[in-house]
């Protein structure tokens, strides 16, 4: 039997010693009492010739021996940790143990007994942090603020139970961080019980009702953690993602992150593009004993029984919608604040949903703001943002979005869901690489865009309710877009991303190897250029490499390939072009400001401007407001020194000698491939269509949004078959819900809430006006989608397949 007693270093060295022993069994008394009596009561350092107290860790036990002294013990509690069996180099539970009614980490009397006989190295006793009872005493007034007896033994009972827990960690591993007696604490709160004596007086309730049902939210709410279902939960799930990828993360991007969770509780918002990457994160994290996240989740996944697994190994499942339910917010306001507090880490897809097109989506603010309450409310003194993402070169699930994308239904979670996702999950998906962005400062970046969190409260009161909401809501956005652009920028580009690129780029053909090396070849010399990070890209640039790549993506029913001609050739399959397009988005947003710059300079010659860099600007900012809520971009300034760049790649000597607008076409096509048409003309081709409709309504108004969005889909197949629109991949729900977002910011439906960034004017426009504006942006997409088909034109690779291999 080991023990584990570091904690006793640095105590006083004088005064009465209390032992507090969390023992449920004859046996873990006995350990506790041997350990005591071999010498370990004497490190703590009591009266000389004075017995230290021992005392059963029980809040009763704790009310009558304790809360009425008059002298100042020190207060120590000790436990026995049981671990499980060593197998395969680790010691987790498996379900094995449980099935047999034994659990390892918490074995009965007779399996103590066994262990202690014939596995003594199972044992350790922990002892937590010691503490003075005045310190008790008075970290009990002000935190909960109830000098009853009864109340003081549950806060000492509690902080032994938190106190062993950290101490057991050195023993178990930091990720088997957990929460003990959370609603206990909770509800013990003095500001907390302040604001639902608050609430029941605003509703009209008693107290104790307001109480009871907050006490009913947060056992709905509260992941009541557990080691073993840890363990439990990682086994199952496990085989979920194991078979299908093989993970890319560096264990070292987590070093620096344990320094600042030393001092900041973090929160991890990841990318969300398959219902694996909580999995696939989080055994990354467990693997490299890194402390578990508390994971938001909508209740959609809560159904039995992994639900009821997944709550007891650390996922939050929180209601969808509040409505006016004040006690569910309140509860869940304080369990953030609460969990941040006591430094548990955080992690949730702040997006809202998985993606349906491959790149990021809005995000969504709300859990974001819970976060920032609790430092607004100084409950925390900063927390650290981790960007995460998570890029897969391959989904099993992308058919039932691109279902989703054309009109059909999302399928409800439960048990035969569950078992069609985990066929499919046993066939190879290639690789998944985990990045780590650079952690942001939710205090430092809300402050700087705003947010006058750090302010008193006489400053916030007197800047004016409507306006100080709208600071910290503009505040929070800024955040929210800082993240995605951290996501962004540590997001590889996959060899599957950049072969659909290329095969998505052409109309109605197919490609042979060498043309797709034509296509591809200068695009890898672009992003070795610009320090792309990228993912398995390198076997590209071999013609056996690419083979492979093309012939995976025939397997997955992605790309067609006809081998009865002289030789091979590839394309999309039929039906598989937003599976494709999936693929191809999840690496664009790298290669979106050269597209807008190649627009930009067709624009420059088409009008024939003698200056084409100023006319460029104007251009490529009418297309950045177009695109707003597709991509994220910086502000005006630095999004015109981004294209600087992009046009130094192009012509490196561009700004000594001020080029004319034919030279700078020339050296666009010189560099052996353009974007335009493979990055953005899915988004203005759907953009397009919900233009078009509206300019055809004639009320200004739309009140089923569901129902347009179903008639753009109609009319958008309708145009694709007339040849308007280059390909299936822009006829989707999910670009034109976000094209609709578009119109609605632009002011050109009448009544809309969001509509905050119409045009000057707008406000109070009649039927008249908003239809004329509608046409206006109908002919401003034409116009774009027309400089898509010339660039297309434009493109070497669609005019012939370049001779030679790669530089």
């Amino acid at each position: 039997m080991k023990a584990v007693d570091e904690a006793a270093a640095g105590q006083e060295s004088s005064g009465p010693v209390v032992f507090l022993a969390d023992a449920r069994t004859k046996v873990e008394r006995e350990l506790i009492a041997e350990w005591l009596d071999a010498g370990h009561a004497d490190e703590f350092a009591a009266e000389a010739g004075e017995r230290p107290s021992r005392l059963l860790l029980d809040s009763m036990r704790i009310a009558g021996a304790l809360s009425g002294r008059a002298d100042d013990p020190l207060v120590v509690p000790v436990r026995v940790t049981w671990l499980p069996p060593e197998r395969d180099g680790d010691r987790n539970a498996r379900w094995a143990d449980v099935l047999t009614l034994n659990n390892p980490r918490n074995p009965n009397v007779l399996a103590q007994r066994r262990i202690v006989r014939d596995h003594p190295e199972r044992t350790q006793v922990v002892v937590g942090a010691p503490a003075r009872l005045s310190a008790l005493r008075q970290r009990h007034r002000r935190e909960v603020g109830d000098a009853s007896p009864d109340s003081l033994a549950r806060y000492i009972h509690r902080s032994a139970v938190v106190a062993l827990e950290r101490a057991e960690r050195a023993v178990t591993g930091d990720r088997y961080k957990v929460p003990r007696l959370v609603i206990e604490q909770i509800m013990d709160s003095v500001g907390f019980r302040a604001r639902l004596r608050d609430l029941a007086r605003d509703n009209g309730i008693e107290q104790a009702e307001a109480m009871r049902r907050a006490r009913s939210c947060l056992k709905e709410l509260v992941a009541v953690q557990s080691k073993v279902a840890t363990d439990l939960f990682a086994q199952t799930m496990r085989p979920l993602h194991s078979s299908a990828w093989s993970v890319h993360a560096g264990a070292s991007q987590l070093d620096g992150l344990r320094a600042l969770n030393k001092r900041f509780p973090l929160v991890f918002l990841p990318s969300h593009r398959s219902y694996a990457d909580a999995l696939v994160f989080n055994d990354f994290l467990a693997r490299n004993d890194f402390p578990r996240n508390h994971i938001m989740g909508g209740a959609n996944l809560a159904f039995w029984p992994v639900g009821s697994l997944a709550r007891r190994a650390g996922t939050v499942f929180i209601r969808r919608s509040f409505g006016d339910d004040e006690i569910y917010k309140a509860c869940v306001e304080e369990y953030f604040a609460y969990l941040l507090a006591k430094r548990f880490n955080l992690e949730w897809y702040f997006e809202g949903g998985r993606s349906r097109t491959g790149k990021l989506r809005a995000p969504r603010y709300g859990l974001l703001n819970y976060v920032a309450e609790a430092l607004r409310a100084r409950r925390v003194p900063d927390v650290m943002i981790v960007p995460v993402s998570i890029a897969y070169e391959r989904l099993h699930e992308l058919e039932a979005i691109a279902e989703e994308q054309r009109g059909g239904k999302k399928k409800a979670e439960g048990l035969a869901w569950l078992a069609k996702y985990a066929k499919a999950q046993r066939l190879l998906a290639g690789n998944v690489y985990i990045r780590l962005g650079e952690p942001l400062s939710m205090k430092e970046r809300l402050a700087a865009a705003g947010d006058p969190l750090g302010a008193t409260d006489s400053v916030n009161e007197a800047a004016g309710g409507d306006d100080l909401a709208a600071r910290q809501r503009a505040a929070l956005q800024k955040l929210a877009f800082e993240v995605a652009v951290g996501i962004n920028r540590v997001t590889p580009i996959t060899a599957n991303a950049l072969v659909t690129l290329a095969l998505l780029g052409v109309r109605d053909r197919s490609l042979t190897v060498g043309e797709i090396t034509a296509a591809i070849a200068p695009v890898l010399r672009y992003i070795t250029r610009r320090g792309v990070p990228t993912g398995n890209v390198a076997v590209l640039r071999s013609t056996s490499g690419l083979r492979a790549v093309l012939a995976d993506l025939t397997t997955a029913g992605v790309v067609t390939t006809y081998a009865d001609g002289e030789e091979p050739v590839y394309s999309i399959e039929p039906g598989q072009h937003l599976v494709a397009a999936f693929y191809r988005n999840s690496g664009i947003h790298w290669f979106v400001n050269r597209a807008i710059v190649e627009l930009a300079i067709l624009d420059a010659a088409e009008a024939g401007f003698v200056d084409p860099i100023r006319a460029g600007w104007k251009y490529a900012n009418v297309l950045r407001n177009l695109l707003k809520f597709e991509f994220f971009f910086p502000d005006r300034d630095t999004f015109e020194a981004e294209l600087r760049e992009e046009i130094t790649l192009i012509d490196p000597q561009w700004n000594e000698r001020q080029p004319a607008v034919d030279e700078l076409a020339s050296a666009l096509e010189g560099t052996g491939f353009i974007m335009a048409h493979r990055v953005l003309r899915s988004f203005l081709d759907a953009q397009l269509v919900v233009a078009e409709r509206l300019s055809a309504r004639p009320d200004a108004g739309l009140d089923d949004r569901d129902a347009f969005v179903d008639e753009c889909v109609r009319v958008g197949q309708q145009m694709m078959l007339q040849g308007r629109l280059h390909g299936p991949e822009s006829v989707s729900t999910e670009l034109f819900a976000t094209a609709l977002k578009l119109a609605t910011n632009l002011g050109l439906i009448q009544g809309a809430k969001d509509a905050s960034a119409a045009e000057p004017g707008a406000v109070g426009e009649d039927d008249a006006g908003i239809r004329v504006r509608r046409q206006e942006l109908a002919g401003t997409l034409a116009t774009a989608v027309a400089r898509i088909r010339l660039a297309e034109a434009l493109d070497p690779s669609n005019r012939k397949a370049l001779p030679g291999g790669y530089s």
